[in-house]
C-alpha cells in the first residue's frame, strides 16, 4: 500500500521514521511519500519537503512566514492528490496537520489517521471537533489522553508512548562514563546537560539564562549543550564564545542524558526523554513578556504544569520554571537540591519509576502501524 505522512518536526521525523519501519514490518509492498525529515529519508521512501522549511514557532514568526506556509500547504495538498495513497498519516503538528485533514478527508475521500495528538487538552479544546469530522483514527501517547477525549465522545487509541521505544532501542545502550568522555575527547568531571529546545526561537530564550544558572557549579561539573537536529554549529557558539570549556555535541542526545547528573530541559519531548533515562531535571522555559505569559498560563490554558514527566503522574515531580518565575536564582537552588539533597534526588528518582510503569512497555510504533495497516485492510 501507499502512505502519505506529514511530519513538521525533529520529534516527529524521530517517530515517524519509527512508524514507516513498523508499517513495513507489516506489509512488505509499502510505499512512502511525505513531509518530514533525514530519518524518515533514511527509512525509506521519497522526502517532498523538509521540515526545516516548515517549522515556524510563535505568533509573529507565523504571521512573517505566511505566504510560505500557505505555499507549503498548497504544495502538501496537491502532491497528496497526486500521489492518490490509501491512507494519510498526520504526527502532531496541527495547525498545518488539521488542514491537511479536512481537505484529504472531503475532497480525497482519503482515510486520515493521526498519530500523537496535538495537544489540545492544554489550549484550543475547540480543536476536538474537527478531529471527530476530518480524522477516522486517533492515536495517542500520552494516556490521560483517552480519558481526555472520552468527555468529548471521541474514541481514541492509547498504542504507548514512542519515547519508549526510541531510548529502548538506542544506540550505546551499554555505554560507560569513560567510554562517552573517552569518546568525546571530555575531561573526567560529571556532566549537567543543558537541552535548550529545538528551534533558534527556543535557544535563544533558554540558553543564555540556563548558562548563568550553572556557573557556579563550574568547579565541580562540565557542561554540556545537546545540540538540536537542524541547527548548525556556528548558530550556538553566540552563546558559547565566552566559555570555550561549553562543549555542543550533535546526535547525541540520548548519550549525554545518560552519563549525566542532572540535567536543565526545556519543556516538551526531552523532559520525558530525561525522565525515562532516570536523570533529575529542572524545567525550564523561557517566554515574551514573561508577566503576561504567567497570566496566560494560570488562566487561559486548561493543565496544571507544562512538562510532560508532571502531567503523566498528576503531581509535580520535576520543578517547572517559565516565563516569570525562569530565573537564575531559582534555577540555582533547584539545581543545586537535585545535585546535594539525597533523599530530595532520590524522590524525583522514584517518581520516573511510577511514571515509566504508567506509560507502559515499549511498541507504540508496532501497536500504531497494526492499527493503521488493519483498518486500511
Amino acid at each position: 500500500m501507499k502512505y502519505y505522512i506529514v511530519a513538521g518536526e525533529a520529534s516527529g521525523d524521530l517517530h515517524a521514521s519509527n512508524l514507516m519501519k513498523s508499517l513495513k514490518q507489516l506489509d512488505k509492498e509499502a510505499e512512502f511519500r511525505f513531509f518530514g525529515g533525514d530519518l524518515m529519508k533514511s527509512a525509506g521512501g521519497t522526502l517532498v519537503k523538509h521540515y526545516r522549511e516548515m517549522a515556524f514557532m510563535g505568533i509573529i514568526p507565523v504571521i512573517m512566514n505566511s505566504r510560505t506556509i500557505l505555499k507549503n500547504l498548497s504544495i502538501c495538498k496537491k502532491d497528496i492528490a497526486n500521489y492518490n495513497p490509501d491512507a494519510v498519516i498526520l504526527v502532531d503538528y496541527p495547525g498545518f496537520n488539521l488542514k491537511i485533514a479536512k481537505y484529504v478527508k472531503t475532497e480525497l475521500k482519503i482515510p486520515v489517521f493521526y498519530y500523537i495528538s496535538p495537544k489540545v487538552w492544554a489550549w484550543k479544546e475547540y480543536r476536538v471537533k474537527s478531529f471527530k469530522k476530518y480524522v477516522d483514527e486517533m492515536l495517542c501517547i500520552l494516556p490521560f489522553e483517552v480519558e481526555f477525549f472520552k468527555k468529548h465522545n471521541y474514541d481514541v487509541h492509547y498504542v504507548g508512548n514512542p519515547t519508549v521505544d526510541a531510548i529502548a532501542g538506542r544506540d550505546h545502550k551499554d555505554e560507560t562514563f569513560s567510554d562517552f568522555i573517552k569518546s568525546n575527547n571530555l575531561p573526567d568531571k560529571p556532566i549537567i546537560a543543558l537541552l535548550a529546545g529545538s528551534r533558534k526561537q527556543e535557544i535563544a530564550g533558554n540558553l543564555p539564562l540556563m548558562l548563568k544558572s550553572v556557573e557556579s557549579y563550574a568547579d565541580g561539573y562540565q557542561f554540556i549543550i545537546a545540540g538540536a537536529p537542524g541547527i548548525d554549529r556556528e548558530f550556538y557558539k553566540n552563546y558559547t564564545l565566552s566559555n570555550p570549556d561549553i562543549v555542543v555535541l550533535f546526535d547525541q542526545t540520548y548519550r549525554i542524558l545518560a552519563q549525566s547528573d542532572a540535567a536543565l530541559v526545556t519543556s516538551g519531548t526531552a523532559t520525558l526523554e530525561t525522565a525515562i533515562l532516570n536523570v533529575p531535571q529542572v524545567v525550564c522555559y523561557s517566554m515574551p513578556s514573561p508577566r503576561l505569559s504567567s497570566w496566560a498560563f494560570r488562566n487561559i490554558l486548561h493543565t496544571p504544569y507544562i512538562s510532560l514527566v508532571n502531567l503523566i503522574c498528576g503531581q509535580e515531580v520535576v520543578k517547572e520554571y517559565f516565563a516569570a518565575t525562569f530565573t537564575v536564582e531559582n534555577v540555582r537552588k533547584e539545581l543545586g537540591q537535585m545535585l546535594h539533597v539525597q533523599k530530595y534526588r532520590q524522590n524525583m528518582l522514584n517518581n520516573y519509576k511510577e511514571m515509566r510503569d504508567i506509560l507502559g512497555e515499549s511498541g507504540a510504533s508496532d501497536r500504531a502501524a497494526q492499527i493503521i495497516y488493519s483498518k486500511t485492510n
